[in-house]
Parts: structure tokens; C-alpha cells; sequence
């Protein structure tokens, strides 16, 4: 077997965005017997350079050759490693497949409100969530943590050092995006949340719809480019793990 399927075998596999660094580690010995290389009498950090870079050149044509029209999947760098997902064009068909395995259940819009306003401001204390909504958010701030969309980070050094939040890995992957630098505009997002215009599908958490994009372990994180079928509901009661 070549270094591109071995590589596109490990991608297949991984349930997480695999990252160079892990490929190299599994490959390298590969890279340096299929490819001739010598590594006798040769600097340790001229051998690592050039294994990486060939390791690159045979990732970067696998992703070309994943990218070709008459492919369903694609190879995307999502939360710094990479990963196979369904293209956005076949977003239809996979959900449509997804709902017939099981009822829909989508991520709340106080949830999405709480979830915008953490990615945009993040690192940010719930008073500071709250102020922005206008509405006490302890509550939804307990739901997205046990769904591992937000996690906290530290304290805010003032009176009361109230806990800070920040989004997580499992945000990047669950919406597919490489880093936060990839959301929308918060005009963009704004239209979202007054109906105006549809961007992101809630997570496939907790009995939810499965999303377009779909990984190896079954699971179907959606893309920034994925509709969202919202339904409001009141925000939930305030949480013990989320009291500052």
C-alpha cells in the first residue's frame, strides 16, 4: 500500500481531526523505505524535514483527488488536524437519510444566542453573556458545557473573580471549522438569530438530526454552511457547575 492510502486510511478511521504531527509519528518509516530515501549519515532534522514535506505533497494530492466533482467525500482541516466529511453538496441527501434513523432535535435559540456571543467574545463571564442577551444565560451555559460545545477557562481577575468561558475543540468539529477566525460575520450571524437567514445546523447531540458532513465514527458534525432549524425554548434554570 502507498503513503496515500495509508494516509487516507487513517483519516477514514480517526473519530478526531488527525494532525501532521500524528501522521508523521505513524508514517515516517514509510515515507523514508517507499521513498528511497536515504537516511544514512544524514542530519536527524534534514531527514524530519524531508519526510514532512513528502508527507505533505502526498496529503495535498490526496485532498486533490477528493476534491474531484464525481467524488461524495472530501479531506477538510478542521480543528487543526484533518479529517474525511461529505461535501456540502450532498448535505440533502445525507439528511434526509439521518432523519429517517431518528426524530430531529435541535440546538435551542437561546443556546445558539449564548453560543455566538462566547465565539465572538470569548474568553467572557456569564454576567458578561447575560448583559450582552439581556437575560440570565446560567442556564444554557450549563447545557452547552455538558454537550462539550464550551468548557471553562480560568477567572477573570476582578471583585468576585467570576469563571471565565471559551469555546472548545468539539465547537470547531462539531461545525466544522478549521479555527473561530472561520465564522461568519457577526452581521451575518445577527441575521441568523432574527430569522433572516439561515447559516449553521445544530449539533448532532444528544438524539439530534445527524448534520451533512459525516466522519468515520458515524457521527455528523455540520458545516458553517449547513442550514439551522432552530426551535426557541425557554432557557433552562441555573446550574451548580456554572455558579461564578
Amino acid at each position: 500500500m502507498g503513503i496515500k492510502g495509508k494516509l487516507e486510511a487513517v483519516i477514514y478511521a480517526a473519530e478526531e481531526p488527525v494532525t501532521l504531527d500524528q501522521l508523521m509519528l505513524l508514517l515516517k518509516d514509510s515515507i523514508a523505505s517507499e521513498g528511497g530515501l536515504n537516511v544514512e549519515g544524514a542530519e536527524p532534522a534534514a531527514v524530519q524535514a524531508e519526510v514532512k514535506s513528502r508527507l505533505r505533497a502526498s496529503l495535498e494530492e490526496l485532498i486533490a483527488e477528493y476534491g474531484s466533482a464525481d467524488r461524495g467525500m472530501e479531506i477538510r482541516a478542521v480543528a487543526g488536524g484533518y479529517r474525511m466529511a461529505t461535501k456540502p453538496e450532498h448535505h440533502d441527501v445525507v439528511r434526509m437519510f439521518a432523519k429517517s434513523l431518528k426524530p430531529p432535535i435541535r440546538l435551542s435559540l437561546q443556546a445558539l444566542e449564548t453560543l455566538a456571543v462566547i465565539a465572538y467574545k470569548q474568553p467572557v463571564t456569564a454576567p458578561e453573556i447575560s448583559e450582552i442577551r439581556g437575560v440570565d444565560s446560567q442556564g444554557v451555559l450549563a447545557t452547552l458545557i455538558d454537550r462539550k460545545l464550551i468548557t471553562t477557562a480560568g477567572r477573570k481577575q476582578v471583585i468576585g473573580r467570576p469563571i471565565l468561558y471559551k469555546t472548545t475543540k468539539e465547537f470547531l468539529m462539531r461545525f466544522g471549522l478549521k479555527d473561530v477566525t472561520e465564522l461568519p460575520s457577526m452581521e451575518e450571524f445577527e441575521k441568523l438569530i432574527s430569522g433572516q437567514e439561515e447559516l449553521f445546523s445544530a449539533p448532532a447531540l444528544e438524539g439530534e438530526a445527524p448534520a451533512p458532513v459525516q466522519d468515520a465514527s458515524g457521527e455528523n458534525p455540520p458545516t458553517a454552511e449547513t442550514a439551522a432549524e432552530t426551535a426557541p425554548e425557554q432557557d433552562e434554570q441555573p446550574s451548580e457547575a456554572t455558579q461564578s
